[in-house]
Order: structure tokens, then sequence, then C-alpha cells
């Protein structure tokens, strides 16, 4: 039998759990010191697919840097815009049906041609991310 006693278990498991709330407050003030090596957006332009990933009307999301683009085939050719809504940050998202970007964290709606606000609460349209193709392949941000 060991000589542990009831106190001395309790003793061990009370350090425990001490040493796991320092651990669960300490790591995120850590984390906030030493974040990951990304560049908000890269400074050279980057292949995100060829023109035949997106079909007309439809849309691709890739990232880019922190954060990820939106690619929309239009009428008009490719689009690329922040995917990062101006009122939140949330994600925005392609609605193939009704032809129009969306958040759908707060109900924001963006034209895909121009990405003006149509409604909802963003101050701002989404940011335009600069694009090109070249060789059938598509190219943004940088000097695409």
């Amino acid at each position: 039998m060991s000589d542990l006693t009831r106190r001395d278990f309790l003793n061990i498991v009370k350090k425990g759990l001490a040493a796991t709330g320092v651990t669960a407050l300490f790591a995120p003030i850590l984390a906030y010191f030493y974040p990951p090596n990304l560049e908000e957006t890269p400074s050279e332009a980057v292949r995100v697919g060829s023109t035949d990933d997106i079909p007309l009307g439809k849309s691709l999301t890739v990232p880019f840097g922190r954060y990820p683009v939106i690619i929309i085939h239009t009428e008009e050719g490719l689009k690329a815009y922040s995917a990062v809504c101006t009122h939140f940050a949330c994600i925005c998202k392609w609605d193939s049906i009704e032809k129009h970007i969306f958040c759908p964290c707060h109900e924001g709606y963006f034209e895909p041609l121009q990405g003006e606000v149509i409604s909802g609460p963003p101050p701002r349209p989404l940011e335009k991310i600069t694009l090109s193709i070249k060789n059938g392949d598509i190219f943004i941000g940088g000097s695409a």
C-alpha cells in the first residue's frame, strides 16, 4: 500500500489544476506576442487556378495572405474582392442564384461588378483585389 494520504492526493490535484489554469491564462498572451508569420497580403502575384476552374456565374474563394479572396465569373469577366465583410469582418459568400455577394452574419449584400453595398449594415464596398489572366491562369494581388 502507498503512503499517499487523502490530503496529499488533494494537494497534488490542486497543484495540477492550478498549473492548468495558469497555462490556459498565459498561453493566449504568449501567442499574441509570437503570431504566425503571415503577410497581410502577399507582395507578389499569386496563381489561384485557371479560367476553366470558375464557370460563368460561379465563384471561387481562395486564401490570400491572412484573409480570403472571392473571385466571381460575371458576364463582364472575372472580378476579385476581399471576402471579408466591411461591417464586422465575417466571410462573404457568392449566391449564384440571386447573383450577389452576401454576408451571412448580418445580411449584408454586395453587387458583383464593383463590390458596392446593395443593402444591409456594411459601411463600405468590398476591397477590390488586382486580378490578371496570363495564358489561361488567374493571378491575384501584387502587380497581377
